[in-house]
């Protein structure tokens, strides 16, 4: 049988199913190009098929807006053609959507409840981006949708058997086998190589990139796989390798990928230049064969990411358990700050990326969530008044321009739609996102680059991590810059007065730092001489904590986030309780007092971070930089309470220094020692001043301080979930707490995108003022 292929001409588009030429719409083309879909890959006829299909046979008035009314589906599909014409229950209901964002199930929901009234088994979500697939749960009222990751093909549908285990194939299994495969590649080079639980981990890292970058390189379902290493291999014996010189010439193949893919991550840093793959070629075959039915480049898909941090979380549990911060706790944090389209986000120990990877995600849902309805807006304005009262040729007009439209904009969610200033093309919102906003550093090379892989998973952002140590400046990350950080910094070890900062410490690379400097401008000519201006002094001596004899990382860490933070910024850190309640730190906190404000403390269980490897119970802590009226504020209240301070006591002192003044010319003995202990006796007065006003400026500088006690935090010592998580809760009532109270300036850069049909049809945008022409 021939293949059926989508007809398009004169603005129109043939429908076999209703055997017609319709209006070329975005969403009649989604719908058409799923027809030959179902046709040509899941084997099903047009004859058990049907679109646009209503509960009730009552024809939509003409005005009614497409998702009123009645429930409906874009397409049917029925188990057989005898299944459809005894009108029998629908078997898959196919909802469509022309748009380029991912797919909110709740977006879509005219075809579930088609689905549901129906009795469909299964129920599919699709746009231009991404599809989803649900099962649906008739013991359930209403009824239930969970997430599985195929439909069955005509054939299958046939056999009860078939479509159970199809049903059955949910993400979360997915995910489970991801993990799995992953769990199953480490054992094979841990039996076949016999190389430690991280070193192991390692080379799977290696295998992984080469294989995201051949799936670059190669579209399909199936790449690098067993088959295509062995042919590639031969060819590569055969016409590539007699042709190497010197040392190149004992080059293996698969060594040969690899050199291959540290030449693309170059820029990324992620290998040293004499990094080798340390494994047999026959595990490496092994392991492309595990992986052979995993496409990691597909960023729509949470499966391999998720799947990806459990793994992480199950191999490093231990050693390296406290580079991974639970997922619940970075929701939380996350949703806590609220970061916005814009905002500039770092984590200085970052640790397997969770924070980034969140901040990153929550973000971009904003930014899909804003192109969704400017969408719907242009498309308003340029079908007009009374669009469909107009004539055939109009509409075919309007609907070409709407289909342009929507091509120029949504290019706005592609993450490598860079910006060309001398042709006058923007950057787009999801470039700008993934390559501007999101920073972070790791001290351990293996975080730093599990940290790379774990983002391009999750769906990018990762251009702007970094091995190097958290605590010095490197790249776009030093003072002042960030708007939100959030982090989990290494309890309870010293940075020791004997670590120096080094030659090693120092960034030379000068066509790097002219690129940073075009970039950043000077203040990161600035930023350098932290480390350039300091070579041979101790890392403490950064930090006024450091020089209160204070070497605690996570002390040390919340002033370089301080540091790190823009006036008015904010952030969110896991700490030790200690930090919030034990004597021997109370200046510390004084410190911390008279330059930030503490917007929530939350304190969590113990079981929390057991899984991990830590024994210290913990709390989130959220901060927010005094802004530069509140440094003047404080200041005041300062200067008032020692004043206060200062009269109660100042008959005293004038006592003193009157006494003070009659004997400071004495010759005798016994006056010289008077005036010693005169001297002293004021500098007690004035620690007590000091002391004194400590609780004044407390009183004088007020501000509520939300306390939060939370006995389940949606994880067992096991690591696993736990069923009554308070942590979702906790965020609705904080939301609506800082909805009251304005605990910080909500910039929300979205408000400053607005987008307009130009009068020669061009989308312009403007931003801040400035007006754009889209001319992806």
């Amino acid at each position: 049988m021939a293949e059926l292929t989508v007809q398009e001409k004169n603005g129109k588009i043939y429908c076999p199913l209703t055997d017609a030429w319709h209006v070329s719409k975005p969403e009649e083309k989604v719908r058409q190009a799923w027809v030959c879909k179902l046709v040509n890959e899941y084997g099903y006829s047009l004859e058990q098929m049907a679109q646009e299909v209503s509960v009730t046979t009552s024809k939509k008035s003409s005005g009614e807006a497409r998702g009123d009314g009645n429930a409906r589906a874009d397409l049917v599909i029925w188990k057989t053609k005898e299944d459809k014409i005894a009108e029998k229950r629908a078997f898959i209901v196919i909802e469509l959507k022309a748009e380029n964002v991912r797919v909110r199930v709740e977006d879509y929901y005219q075809g579930q409840n088609y689905a549901t009234w129906a009795g469909a088994s299964f129920f599919v979500t699709s746009n231009e981006k991404e599809t989803k697939y649900f099962n649906i749960d008739p013991d359930y009222l209403p009824k239930r949708l969970e997430e599985i990751i195929a439909i069955p093909t005509a054939e299958e549908a046939l056999s009860d058997k078939k479509v159970a285990e199809i049903l059955n194939q949910t993400k979360t299994f997915t995910r489970e086998e991801f993990t799995k495969t992953l769990k199953s590649c480490h054992n094979i080079i841990r039996n076949n190589d016999k190389l430690s639980p991280e070193a192991a981990f390692d080379e799977i890292s290696k295998i992984l990139f080469m294989k995201i970058r051949e799936e670059r390189k190669n579209q399909g379902s199936k790449v690098f796989t067993k088959t295509e290493y062995i042919n590639g291999k031969k060819l590569y014996e055969e016409n590539i390798r007699p042709n190497l010189t010197g040392d190149d010439k004992n080059l293996e193949y698969m060594q040969f990928l690899f050199r291959s893919t540290k030449d693309e991550f170059k820029d990324d840093r992620l290998f040293e230049q004499n990094e080798v793959i340390k494994i047999r070629e026959n595990s490496f075959e092994q392991i492309l064969e595990k992986l052979e039915n995993y496409n990691l480049s597909d960023t729509q898909d949470d499966v391999k990411g998720i799947a990806f941090e459990q793994f992480l979380g199950t191999t490093f549990r231990g050693e390296l358990g406290q580079f991974f911060t639970p997922r619940t706790i970075v929701d939380f944090m996350v949703s806590i700050l609220d970061p916005q389209e814009g905002e500039v986000i770092c984590d200085p120990t970052c640790g397997s990326g969770g924070f980034l990877i969140k901040a990153f995600e929550y973000v971009r849902e904003k930014i899909e969530r804003d192109i969704k309805d400017i969408k719907n807006g242009l498309r308003k304005q340029l079908e007009g008044k009374d669009y469909d009262k107009k004539s055939e040729e109009e509409q075919l007009l309007i609907n070409k321009h709407i289909d342009e439209m929507q091509q120029i904009i949504n290019k706005e969610l592609d993450t490598q739609q860079a910006g060309n200033k001398e042709k006058k093309i923007p950057e787009s919102r999801m470039y700008s996102l993934s390559h501007n906003c999101i920073y972070g550093t790791d001290a351990n090379p293996r975080m730093a680059r599990t940290s790379k892989m774990n983002m391009i998973m999750h769906g990018d952002g990762h251009g702007g991590v970094h091995h190097h140590d958290g605590l010095l400046n490197v790249n776009g990350i030093f003072e002042e810059r960030f708007d939100v950080i959030l982090t989990n910094p290494p309890f309870g070890s010293r940075v020791d007065k004997s670590l120096k900062i080094t030659e090693a410490d120092r960034f030379t690379d000068e066509n790097l730092i002219e690129k940073y400097k075009e970039r950043y401008g000077e203040e990161y000519i600035n930023a350098l001489k932290q480390v350039n201006d300091n070579i041979g002094k101790p890392i403490l001596d950064l930090y006024d904590t450091g020089k209160m004899n204070v070497g605690l990382t996570e002390v040390l860490f919340m002033e370089r986030c301080l540091r790190l933070l823009k006036k008015g910024g904010r952030m969110g850190m896991v700490l030790p309780e200690g930090v919030l309640n034990t004597s021997n730190l109370a200046k510390v906190r004084e410190y911390f007092e008279g330059r930030a404000k503490i917007i929530l403390i939350c304190s969590i269980p113990q079981d929390v971070f057991i899984a991990a490897g830590a024994t210290v119970k913990p709390s989130l802590v959220f901060f927010k930089r005094f802004t530069n009226e509140e440094e003047k504020q404080y200041a005041k209240c300062v200067e008032e309470a020692l004043n206060e301070k200062r009269a109660e006591k100042q008959s005293k002192i004038d006592a003193l220094n009157a006494e003070k003044e009659k004997l400071v010319d004495s010759k005798k003995r016994e006056d010289k020692a008077r005036v010693k202990e005169i001297i002293k006796s004021l500098d007690l007065i004035e620690q007590q001043i000091i002391e004194e006003a400590k609780p004044r400026i407390k009183e004088l500088f007020d501000y509520e301080i939300p306390i939060a006690m939370v006995n389940d935090a949606g994880i067992t010592t096991t690591g696993a979930a736990s069923e009554n998580n308070e942590l979702p809760k906790l965020v609705e009532e904080f939301t609506e707490y800082n909805d009251k109270v304005k605990l910080w300036d909500h910039h929300d850069y979205s408000l400053l995108y607005k987008y307009n049909v130009g009068t020669d049809g061009s989308i312009v945008r403007t931003f801040n003022n400035v007006e754009e022409v889209l001319s992806w």
